[in-house]
């Protein structure tokens, strides 16, 4: 029985479909338990309460038994068991550890015996659980990397342009979160930015401007991190990536995403000298200090204190560094 199953008890129709998958005459196991499996993917597909996955847990559960002499069936019943745990809000450590014992079992089978998009998917699955589980030390991220990009050999730009995108942003944030020897630092930054890039090859403003936006600001701070000798050039495009993500994030559509992107694009101009040959900025911190401010100034507007006041500190020593 699953770790939710363990706290969590299923709906009484759903209940009343196991019983009867157990009492219709005339169908096979295999046949009750594809039957199940139908019924558990409607129900994880489009979640209408957190109860709704809760029942599709045990219908899949339920389904692995009745598929226990198909190998194949059995795998994908237990992968779809996998990913419906990884979806569960307010999930436990230990139902993603579940999650990634029954995704990791299925692949087993299913690499061989399974079509290329449902392998793929469920590597994309593994990976988000990976990622999850390296948070909190209990994976290696580079297994997150590995699957992520095991995904990527079918989710390509031309045919999935959407999981595409998803699998580059995924992979460039397990990057800069990776922990390399020192002289490889460089590395992961480089490779988080080539993949937010990915990622905006198929990401447009016109067809997906929150996402846009989101990656935008996700490269702009990538490109922030790259330690490397042309920080003047890197921090002159990062500049333009967040001017890029506030076409979007405008202070009255998106007040937080917006405050937060101008703090971002202070940070960067904080760190730019006023020239590629000069070697102080008074330029661009006075642009940082009125960014600061505006964002400060929305911050405290929609009570998010801990962020207006460390937004006011950045923004009085930096006053304190022009004034010397």
């Amino acid at each position: 029985m699953t770790t939710t199953a363990r706290v969590a008890q299923p709906s009484p129709h759903i209940l009343a479909a196991l019983a009867q998958a157990g009492a219709t005459p005339g169908k096979t196991a295999l046949q009750h338990a594809e039957a199940l499996v139908e019924l558990a993917v409607d129900l994880q597909t489009q979640p209408k309460t957190a109860q709704d996955l809760v029942d599709a847990i045990f219908l899949y559960a339920r389904a692995e038994e009745l598929a226990a002499a198909d190998p194949v069936a059995h795998a994908r019943a237990l992968a779809g068991r996998g990913v419906a745990l990884r979806r569960m809000p307010g999930y436990t450590m230990d139902a993603l550890v579940e999650a990634r014992g029954c995704l990791d079992q299925a692949l087993t089978v299913l690499r061989a015996g399974g079509g290329d998009e449902e392998v793929a998917e469920l590597e994309m699955n593994l990976g988000l659980v990976l990622h999850t589980l390296a948070g909190a030390e209990l994976a290696p991220l580079k297994d997150a990397v590995g699957a992520y990009q095991a995904a990527l050999r079918f989710f390509t730009a031309e045919r999935f342009p959407r999981e595409y995108a998803t699998l580059h942003n995924n992979l460039a944030t397990a990057y800069l979160a990776m922990r390399l020897a020192p002289e490889r630092e460089g590395l992961r930054e480089a490779l988080a930015v080539q993949s937010f890039q990915e990622a905006l090859k198929v990401v447009t403003l016109d067809d997906d401007p929150v996402e846009y936006a989101m990656l935008q600001n996700n490269l702009g701070n990538a490109l922030q991190a790259i330690a490397s000798a042309h920080r003047f050039e890197n921090l002159e495009r990062a500049i333009v990536a967040y001017d890029e993500a506030l076409r979007v994030r405008t202070r009255h559509a998106m007040p937080l995403e917006h405050a937060n992107t101008l703090v971002n694009k202070a940070n960067a101009l904080m760190n730019l000298p006023d020239g590629p040959d000069a070697t102080d900025n008074p330029i661009h911190l006075r642009a940082a200090i009125a960014l600061l401010e505006t964002a400060e100034a929305i911050y405290r507007e929609h009570g998010v204190l801990d962020r207006a006041h460390i937004a006011a500190e950045c923004r009085r020593g930096l006053a304190q560094e022009l004034a010397t």
